[in-house]
């Protein structure tokens, strides 16, 4: 039993453990004395594993098969002893475990034993053992995906007797009693491997092995080792592993770079390992943003502690990407998903220490790249890591209590008061790095309950003067790194130790400590260098840069050459200097380059390789095979071997034959230079002895092995009737139930000449032969049928001749009766154009040299002197016979070459070749197709044109046309021709008359096709065309004759939106006039014809439907007149428009904004506007239209919109299109935000000063300029005044103000008519005088000069003042009057007084005004 005890926690600042205690009890016997050391030790294990446990969080359970974390352990006791198995498994379900002894299962009815599990501890108790109990003793875990055992063996000694009449005393005590085994060897072979994954980040991938084993035991099954670049692979949340019955599958669910590598998988057994690599690549998945970096990889966490660890990572290749400019790390709390930035600022170095932890907690970490364009996505998270004291187990320590109970504590538990600590010892340095050192030391021996703690001091190695490091945090650990030192300094460290009661004295300091410098990235590698690999993959290798810099890894480019598109060939740095880049494509060239990478980034790219062309490599060939004799005269033999399977990648091309007397050891050459046929005749042998041979098969990678030596063969002459054997059997056409099969003519013919041949054939693997041809065939071929799909056969032929049937072949390799999948049969057609007989093949399988060899009747077609032609283009080949005849049936066959076995054939009988040459006739002796039939038409002069038009002619075509049976000539002033490209054929009449009537006909001949076709001109038919051609000549002799229009009136469209009636006027003279028109109206242009150059041009200024109509011009003179005239409506008017459409949109400026006293207007300057052009205003998606509230208009040189009275609602996107025949012009402009409250200030200041202008002070009219007035008469100067509110009205004289008196009278009747009375004018009163009319939105003045005259002088000349009248501007800010708002009824008001507010005089003003004097 397990007794557990906490005791009290001190009640200070620090944070102090609780002592834990593991109370055990035990046997007190001498027995159990010599074991107690040994529990001791175990018990301290057992909690530093229950303590190391709590540093790694329990994820989710997953599912894996059983594993013993602690198997079970051998021991040895005395009789009448008890003693206790244990083992720990791990697994989910969780496992079940079943106990056996020497093989069979513990019979747990007794209670001789003893069995619990708990918590996945399993124990196995014998209380009280006997010699009996001395055995083998097995626990078997399995559940549902696998099972697992542990062994132990116990040994019981009786009391001093010798250990060697016990058959395991031999043992030593930890030493589990196996018996020997003696291992059976199991071969496995792959039935199906795994190749190549090409995958990205987010995908999985699944690698799958099938084998077989034999013999397969199912108590020995292989165990399956998955590595990945040597890393065994174990079942996790990353990656699942399944394995039995012979298949095991590795699956990724969910694919990261750090996946990829090579894996391998090793089926491992007592006897042997089979092996099998494939490489799985990991791209990169979509970045978060265009040209973002690749995440980062392969997280690693060093130095973890109480409240720091060390995180470390892998950059990404950038291959296509911007170059990184750094790094965040990110952290979360297990158990949760946020995720927190553990750096401000991106860090370049792929090496970062988190610091400010909570100790106990634990954590994930993941890493992020930056580049200019943004940040990756984040790398696979780290393993969970636990911030806890690494150290915190190495104190405990074993205390024994007395009697049967023993104690593991912290040495901190145990009590020794009031004292400091001692100095720690031993300070090192166990990692370096630029900015941080991590420093260990040796704690002192301590024995108080107090809580021990650490301070770390630094100083430069120059130096005495000491600084701590720690502040803030005690340290608790004999570990902790110093942070934010300075790269490349030497500093020198030194630690205390300390508690309540005081501080120790410091250590001895450490020797000097260089920080790292930054030395940057790599220099760029050396030389890369590419080679052949295989068809799909090549060997890159390269040398190392000369300053590696702490180099991490390798990335490698491909690129197709001639492309420089680089991408990526590995996502996951390799360490080797050497890689195999697969997934190439087979006959492309292509060129390499590498770049090294350190924790700061890559280096620069190396030299790029010579470019190769992926093939596979060349190896020398496998052996040849079957040696057979053909013929033996008694001193000498005729050899054939099979050649060998496979080529090594070159054509084997030579072959060596050795010889040696049957029963010796020693191998001779029969000949020097290499043979190049598979048949040799060997000469100089001894008549009756017996010889073996063997053969050796070279190509240009070398020579191959030998192959296996033949059977005895004995040098006696042959004599026998028969023929000897036929060899060199090969087959093609190859289908589910057919095959042909063929072969040469045996070398010995025996005693006549061989008549024909048959041929045999056994399903493999027995020995019965069935004679596919029970009648002899005389051609080396034949077709065998009637086989079973999917079965292999094996063939074998026999010659005849009269004596009887020969000697059989050597037996064929097995041929499987299964059609090569996507095969096609040869087609036969006759060319629809020329006639030749077609044979087409198209194969599905094409390799590097590979070509079509065709047959007839099997053998190779050679002689192409008659007519014969094979054209060839990519994967199709063609037999054409251009000069077919009736010898030409026969068996047509092709074969593929170095591919497995494509071939086909097709069989022309002579009643098929017969029909074939009547279509072939047909084609080549064709009825010329017409498109259309012959036709006329009229040409100027009255000449009349006949034509037709052929579907196809050629150069060589010939033609006749007749009239009425009577051959039409080509020659002068008639005409002739054809135009080969269109086929059309005609015939040119000059002179068509009344003579003319009747049917015209036209021959063609061309090659060997003709046509025919015929034109009856007769009654109206005739007399209309002839009608036509008297037109056509009187026109052309006016036209020639007489003032003429050349080109007639169009209408142009200049780039500048101009639009011009333009025309041409020919054989002129001076007196020709030339006259416009408008609707029969003259219309005068400012510039006159320009009769010289023949061309008149009209200008249409401001073009738009109100000038549209009809427009004619006319020429004439005494020779006649000509008119020309064009309707500027319908279509014309809109083809104009859409063209100025056109050219106005693409020259329309930006939208711009003019406000108005109304609104606000939108703007668009373009080379020319009017309504009718296809113009379209928006209000985001609203269309707008002419309103009250949206007024569209503009002027000539620019389109306008304006928005009356704008509102809030009336915000947003406006936008213009001018829609062309071929495309639009779209401008827009935000009407929001600051530009459109400036707008609408803008607006209410112009709409404030109009509505003071039209409501200001005005004088309407009644002023002169200037006043003559003889003296003593009375002068009034009255006027009309208008404003709202009324305005007030002042007097100046010579800018002084006129004080009304007996003179002076001044008025104004109803706030409009004003003034000035002067009574007796004198010739003081003479001067400039001013009204002033003014109210609080401005007003004028004017200005009046009088000059008063005595009676009989001259009445003066009296000059008016330069500016009679100025302006008053209104009083800022302009007060509007706002508008009415419909209020609810209310109670009446009070009645308000009808005084009017008193208004702001005025420079001279009185108010009030004082009436008119009576």
């Amino acid at each position: 039993m397990f007794a557990w005890s906490k005791r009290g926690n001190y009640n200070h600042e620090y944070h102090h453990k609780q002592s834990k205690y593991v109370v055990k009890e035990y046997s007190s016997s001498k027995a159990m004395e010599e074991r107690y050391e040994h529990k001791t030790q175990a018990r301290i294990q057992e909690v530093v594993r229950t303590k190391m446990a709590d540093k790694y969080v329990r994820e989710e359970p997953m599912i894996r098969g059983p594993k013993f974390l602690v198997r079970l352990r051998s021991h040895t006791v005395f009789e009448n002893t008890p003693v206790k198995l244990f083992c720990t498994v791990e697994g989910f379900p969780m496992p079940v475990v079943k106990w056996y002894k020497d093989g069979v299962i513990l019979n747990m009815s007794s209670e001789e034993y003893l069995i619990e599990a708990k918590s996945g501890i399993h124990t196995l108790e014998i209380p009280r053992c006997s010699t009996d109990d001395t055995a083998q003793y097995t626990a078997m875990a399995g559940n549902l995906h696998g099972q697992t055992s542990t062994q132990a063996s116990v040994i019981v000694k009786r009391y001093k007797q010798e250990e060697a009449s016990c058959p395991y005393a031999w043992l030593p005590f930890t030493a589990a009693m196996l018996p020997k085994i003696h291992y059976t060897k199991i071969n496995i072979t792959f039935v199906d491997k795994f190749g190549p994954v090409f995958s990205s980040e987010g995908g999985s991938a699944s690698l799958t092995a099938t084998m077989t084993l034999n013999p397969n035991l199912a108590n020995l099954q292989p165990e399956a080792q998955w590595y990945r670049d040597e890393t065994r692979l174990f079942d996790s949340k990353w990656v699942k592993i399944e394995t039995g019955r012979g298949v095991t599958t590795l699956s990724i669910p969910n694919l990261y770079k750090d996946d990829e590598g090579l894996y391998t998988l090793r089926m491992v057994t007592k006897g042997g390992t089979a092996v099998h690599s494939a490489f799985v690549s990991v791209a990169d998945g979509p970045p978060p943003v265009p040209n973002a970096p690749g995440a980062p990889m392969d997280i690693k966490i060093h130095d973890a502690n109480r409240d720091y660890v060390i995180v470390s990572w892998k950059p990404p290749n950038t291959t296509t990407e911007g170059p990184i400019l750094g790094y965040f790390v990110d952290k979360c709390e297990v158990g949760t998903e946020n995720w927190t930035q553990c750096n401000d600022h991106p860090i370049k170095i792929c090496k970062y220490p988190v610091s400010g932890l909570f100790e106990g907690h634990s954590y994930h970490f993941r890493v992020r790249a930056v580049n200019s364009h943004g940040i990756s996505k984040p790398s696979r998270m780290s393993d969970p890591i636990a911030a806890l004291d690494p150290t915190e187990f190495e104190r405990l320590q074993a205390k024994k209590l007395g009697g049967k109970l023993d104690v593991i504590s912290y040495h901190v538990d145990i009590e020794d008061k009031g004292k400091p600590p001692g100095s720690p010892s031993g300070i090192c340095a166990s990692e370096i790095d630029r900015t941080y050192v991590v420093l260990s030391w040796k704690a002192p021996a301590y024995s108080s309950k107090a809580p021990m703690w650490y301070y770390i001091e630094k100083s430069m190695a120059d130096s005495d003067a000491w600084q701590r490091v720690n502040t803030q945090v005690p340290i608790r650990s004999p570990r902790y790194a110093a942070f934010d030192l300075a790269e490349g300094k030497v500093y020198k460290f030194r630690v205390l130790s300390a508690n309540i009661y005081g501080t120790s004295e410091p250590s001895q300091p450490t020797g000097p400590i260089q920080t790292l410098e930054l030395k940057g990235v790599p220099s760029a590698p050396g030389q890369v260098i590419a080679t052949r690999e295989t068809d799909t993959s090549v060997l890159i290798q390269w040398a190392p840069p000369k300053e590696p810099n702490n180099l991490i890894g390798y990335y490698i480019d491909q690129c197709v050459k001639g492309s420089k598109d680089w991408t990526s060939a590995n996502h996951k740095p390799r360490k080797d200097a050497r890689f195999v880049v697969s997934g190439l494509t087979k006959g492309e060239t292509y060129v390499f380059r590498v770049q090294a990478i350190n924790e700061i980034g890559l280096s620069d790219e190396s030299q790029e390789s010579a470019p190769l062309t992926v093939k596979a490599a060349l190896t020398t060939p496998s052996a040849a095979y079957d040696i057979a004799l053909l013929n033996c005269d008694g001193h000498s033999m005729v050899l054939n071997w099979k050649k060998p399977l496979h080529s090594g990648g070159a054509n084997v091309k030579d072959y060596y034959v050795d010889k040696r007397r049957s029963g010796t050891s020693v191998w001779r050459e029969t000949h020097l230079p290499p043979i190049t046929e598979r048949v040799y005749k060997v000469e100089g042998l001894t008549d009756g002895a017996v010889y073996q041979f063997q053969v050796y098969a070279a190509n240009l990678a070398g020579l191959g092995p030998a192959s296996k030596h033949s059977a005895d063969f004995t040098c006696k002459a042959w004599t026998m009737p028969e023929p000897g054997p036929a060899y060199d059997l090969t087959f093609c056409e190859v289908r589910d139930n057919s095959m042909v099969v063929e072969w040469k003519k045996p070398v010995y013919t025996g005693s006549g000449p061989v008549s024909g041949y048959h041929v045999e054939y056994a399903k493999k693997g027995t020995s019965d032969w069935t004679t596919a041809n029970e009648k002899a065939v005389s051609h080396r071929f034949l077709k065998v049928t009637s086989l079973e799909a999917g079965s292999s056969y094996v063939f074998r032929v026999r010659g005849v001749n009269a004596a009887g049937v020969g000697m059989a072949s050597m037996p064929s390799d097995p041929v499987p009766a299964k059609a090569v999948s996507g095969s096609q049969e040869v087609s036969c057609v006759v060319d629809a154009k020329s006639g030749d007989i077609v044979l087409s093949f198209e194969s599905c399988q094409m390799n590097d040299g590979s070509k079509f060899i065709w047959k007839k009747d099997y053998k190779e077609i050679t002689d192409f002197s008659k007519g014969l032609v094979i054209k060839t283009e990519g994967s199709q080949s063609k037999l054409i016979f251009k000069n077919p005849d009736k010898e030409d049936f026969g068996t047509f066959s092709v074969s593929v070459t170095n591919t497995t076995g494509v071939s086909s054939s097709y069989s022309i009988s002579s009643e098929e070749l017969v029909k074939m040459l009547a279509l072939s006739y047909d084609i080549r002796h064709p009825v010329i197709p017409l498109k259309s039939e012959l036709a006329y038409k009229i040409l100027e002069r009255g000449r009349v044109r006949f034509w037709l038009q052929a579907e196809e002619i050629s150069s060589n075509v010939t033609y006749r046309f007749f009239a009425n049976n009577k051959e039409l000539s080509g020659a002068d002033p008639n005409k002739m021709g054809h135009d080969v490209p269109t086929g059309v054929i005609e015939f040119i009449m000059d002179r068509f008359s009344e003579e003319s009537e009747g049917t015209f006909t036209c021959q063609i001949t061309d090659g060997g096709g003709k046509a025919q076709s015929s034109l009856v001109l007769i009654g109206n038919a005739f007399k209309a065309a002839l009608a036509e051609a008297d037109y056509q000549r009187r026109e052309y002799i006016r036209v020639k004759e007489g003032p003429h229009f050349s080109e007639f009136l169009s209408l142009q469209i200049g780039e500048d939106c101009s639009v011009t009636l333009v025309c041409k006027v020919a054989n002129l003279k001076k007196e020709s006039e030339f006259h416009w028109y408008r609707e029969d109206t003259e219309i005068i242009p400012d510039v006159k014809p320009d009769l010289g150059s023949g061309v008149c041009k009209l200008p249409i200024k401001l073009f738009s439907l109100k000038t549209a109509g009809l427009y004619k011009a006319t020429i004439s003179d005494d020779r006649g007149k000509d008119m020309s005239q064009i309707d500027i409506s319908g279509k014309v008017f809109d083809d104009a428009i859409n063209k100025i459409n056109q050219l106005a949109g693409a020259s329309a400026a930006e939208l711009v904004i003019n406000c108005t006293a109304t609104g606000i207007q939108l703007q668009c300057h373009m080379k020319y506007y009017t309504s009718e052009m296809n113009i379209t205003w928006y209000h985001g998606e609203t269309k707008l239209s002419h309103s009250d509230k949206a007024v569209i208009g503009g002027t000539p040189a620019m389109a306008t919109m304006e928005v009356i009275e704008p509102l809030e609602k009336d915000k947003g996107m406006y936008s213009i299109i001018i829609t062309g025949p071929e495309n639009s012009h779209k401008r827009t402009l935000d009407l929001s935000g600051d530009v459109y409250e400036k707008a609408f200030a803008e607006f209410q200041k112009l709409k404030a000063e109009a509505y003071a202008e039209k409501n200001r002070g005005k004088v309407v009219g009644g002023l002169p300029d200037v006043v003559t007035i003889m003296e003593k008469k009375t002068l009034s100067l009255t006027c009309t005044v208008c404003g709202d509110p009324k305005p007030q009205v002042s007097w100046l004289k010579n800018g002084a103000d006129v004080e009304p008196d007996d003179q002076y009278v001044i008025s104004l009747d109803q706030g409009k008519f004003a003034s000035l009375t002067i009574k007796g004018v004198m010739m003081e009163d003479s001067g400039r005088y001013t009204m002033i009319v003014q109210n609080k939105y401005g007003g004028e003045s004017v200005d009046i000069v009088v000059s008063v005259y005595r009676h009989g002088e001259k009445i003066p000349e009296a000059k008016p003042t330069l500016t009679p009248k100025t302006i008053i501007p209104p009083k800022l800010p302009i007060e509007m009057p706002q508008p009415k708002i419909q209020a609810a009824p209310t109670p009446a008001p009070a009645a308000q007084s009808s005084t009017p507010p008193k208004a702001a005089p005025g420079r001279g003003v009185k108010s009030p005004t004082p009436s008119r004097r009576k």
